[in-house]
Formats: structure tokens, C-alpha cells, sequence
């Protein structure tokens, strides 16, 4: 039988780490990587027999990548601390890696919103490739939103990851905030023209698709709390940018 390997990047995700790798318990290593939590995050995932290394932040790619490179599976489940694997997954996933010639599988996942599973809104099936065999995958080098490159074959699994993606409203806001400082120091970096304009456009557009082409109303009164989100997250970073290009270019 193929070793299985789960990868999980951390900080300060005590109210999360012992269900997560409870749920990884199927597999034959779990590596946590911790950036420096404050909380019981460490103390959490050491008592639930992972393994737990610190390094400091290098962005989200590089720091994926370097929980890739402590795992000495043939195959790695990379897996976020909100994330869980129901029995049905991982029984899927175990039968899968015991005899095939795929290099990779994709399988969707079932975010929630304040408590609420989404299945409209763009959320659902959101597939997202997670597992793969060592050495046929890495991440993309990059600080926000990184994604797995394979070098192979890709196949699906049936079976769906949970994410508690959003528990509160005030932890979506809290994420806009990150991400959008991240999104727009890249996109100043990056030399791309942003204007007030524009940033209202991709809000406005955001929108639109969540709630109305997406089917968003499908999901009552989350389904309209996810377009605003979603609004957001798209209209903070042009914002931001265009704010700190402005500030640069006066100073």
C-alpha cells in the first residue's frame, strides 16, 4: 500500500487543528508547519501525534512548499486547518492511490458560510487539486492564493472535502482585510495600471455574477451576504493599490 503524507500550514488555528487532523487520521504522516501561532495551535497538533515544524512566513507558495518538502510519502494531501476529510473521502482517497496511473486527483469541496453549506453562489463543487504523488507536483511561488501545478495525469474523486470557510461574518472581513493589503501590494509591485474606476467595475461585476449568474439567490440570505463578500474582496484590492500608488508617487 502507497504512504500517504498530509501537509497543513498553520497560525494560530487552535480553534480548528484537532478536528482537521482528526480527520487525517487514514493517513500514514501528518506534517504541520507553523509560522509562529500564539495560541495552542502547536500544543494542539503535538497532542494529536503530527508532526510540527516552525518556519517563518516566506508567503503562501513558498511556504507550502517547504511543508512539501518535509513529507517522505509517495503521496501528499495537502489540506488547510479549516478543512476536513469524511470517512467517504478518505476511503475514496485510499482506494485511489492504491492502483492507478493518474499523478494527481482533484475532488470538489463543500464550503460553508456562517454555518451554512453553499452549494450555489460559485461555491460548489469548487474543485481543487490537493492530492498528488511526491515529486509529480509543487506550488506556485507566490504570497497570496498559491495553486498546485502537476506535472501529470489528473483525475476527480466523487467524494467532497469540507471547508468551513467563513464561520462568522467578522472572520470574512477579517479575511478581505488580509488579503486585499496582500492582493494590492502585488498588483503595485506587479506595475499593473489601477484606477478608481476600475475597481468599482470588478466590485460591481462581482457581484452581479455571484448573486445573478452564479445563482446566489438560490442561497437565501447568505447567498446575498456572499456577493457582498464577494463584491469586496474584488473592489478592497484596486482600492488599496490605487490609494498606495497615489501615496508613493506624492511622497
Amino acid at each position: 500500500m502507497p504512504q500517504l503524507s498530509a501537509i497543513v500550514i498553520t497560525k494560530n488555528e487552535a480553534a480548528n487543528i484537532g478536528d482537521c487532523l482528526d480527520s487525517l487520521a487514514f493517513c500514514d504522516e501528518r506534517i504541520v508547519v507553523d509560522c509562529g501561532s500564539t495560541d495552542a495551535t502547536v500544543e494542539i497538533a503535538r497532542g494529536k501525534g503530527a508532526r510540527v515544524e516552525h518556519h517563518e512566513w516566506i508567503g503562501d507558495g513558498p511556504q507550502r512548499n517547504y511543508a512539501l518538502s518535509l513529507a517522505t510519502g509517495d503521496w501528499v494531501l495537502n489540506l488547510d486547518a479549516d478543512e476536513r476529510v469524511p470517512p467517504a473521502l478518505a476511503a475514496e482517497i485510499k482506494t485511489a492511490i492504491a492502483g492507478t496511473d493518474a499523478d494527481a486527483f482533484e475532488f470538489p469541496r463543500l464550503n460553508s458560510f456562517c454555518g451554512k453549506p453553499i452549494r450555489h453562489s460559485g461555491w460548489y463543487p469548487d474543485y481543487v487539486l490537493r492530492l498528488f504523488r511526491r515529486g509529480k507536483a509543487r506550488f506556485r511561488e507566490v504570497s497570496v492564493h498559491t495553486r498546485l501545478v502537476c506535472e501529470g495525469k489528473v483525475r476527480r474523486l466523487r467524494q467532497a472535502v469540507v471547508h468551513y470557510a467563513m464561520p462568522t461574518l467578522e472572520a470574512a472581513l477579517s479575511r478581505i482585510d488580509t488579503y486585499s493589503t496582500a492582493r494590492a501590494q502585488m498588483m503595485v509591485e506587479s506595475g499593473r495600471r489601477v484606477t478608481f474606476l476600475s475597481g468599482i467595475g470588478h466590485g460591481v461585476f462581482a457581484f452581479i455574477k455571484s448573486y445573478v449568474f452564479r445563482a446566489g439567490f438560490l442561497d437565501g440570505a447568505e447567498g446575498f451576504l456572499i456577493a457582498v463578500v464577494t463584491a469586496e474582496t474584488s473592489f478592497y484590492p484596486y482600492m488599496k493599490a490605487w490609494l498606495l500608488r497615489r501615496r508613493r508617487k506624492s511622497g
